[in-house]
């Protein structure tokens, strides 16, 4: 896919922030963010598929993230992304979301909404392999289950009852939604690289 009407040249793509300034910067979940990044560390396997995708011509070469400190899809999320950037060699790019709506705009989940994180893995030339955004579906089948489960459960407890305790149960499942994302990541760049290669 060619990036010739995108909003992110190659200069405006190295003006993003690099994971490590992004979390020197962040105001909100620092230490969810660390959590999660020690979480997201990648099987042996996961790493080697990363490290040869990035090795070959037109395989990934850089990674941009558009993201929030505040979203919790985000502090689970952009870690998992860190690692991958890492087993890959590739230069991670960090936009935060809010600041950059016209990049936002172009990556709409579905066209309509601002969902984030948001992942875009280009070439080297900055044409868009592949993107992948939010949460692994298993995320949303089971954030669906425990709200379900909680209305039901915890009917006549208050609204700010039932959404701590459905954001701690979300919460705990986090790790394996890492590593679903992982798999997911896996599946849609084998299918944009090595199989078409």
């Amino acid at each position: 896919m060619s990036n010739n009407t995108s909003v992110v040249s190659l200069e405006r793509y190295n003006s993003g922030l690099t994971y490590e300034d992004y979390v020197l910067n962040i105001k909100v979940n620092k230490d969810r963010f660390e959590t999660y990044y020690e979480s997201a560390e990648l099987k042996t396997e996961d790493k080697d598929f990363f490290s040869s995708i990035s090795s070959t011509p037109n395989g990934i070469k850089k990674l941009m993230i558009i993201g929030e400190d505040w979203c919790p899809d985000v502090f689970r999320g952009m870690p998992v992304f860190a690692r991958i950037a890492e087993a890959a060699d590739i230069e991670m790019r960090i936009f935060p979301r809010d600041e950059n709506l016209d990049i936002m705009d172009e990556f709409l989940k579905d066209g309509e909404f601002r969902s984030i994180p948001v992942a875009v893995f280009y070439d080297d030339q900055l044409n868009e392999i592949a993107r992948w955004i939010e949460r692994p579906v298993i995320g949303y089948e089971q954030s669906k289950q425990i709200t379900d489960r909680t209305e039901k459960d915890m009917g006549t407890a208050s609204d700010q009852e039932k959404r701590k305790n459905i954001r701690d149960q979300i919460y705990a499942l986090y790790p394996s939604w890492q590593q679903e994302t992982v798999v997911e990541v896996k599946q849609l760049l084998s299918v944009q690289l090595v199989d078409k290669g």
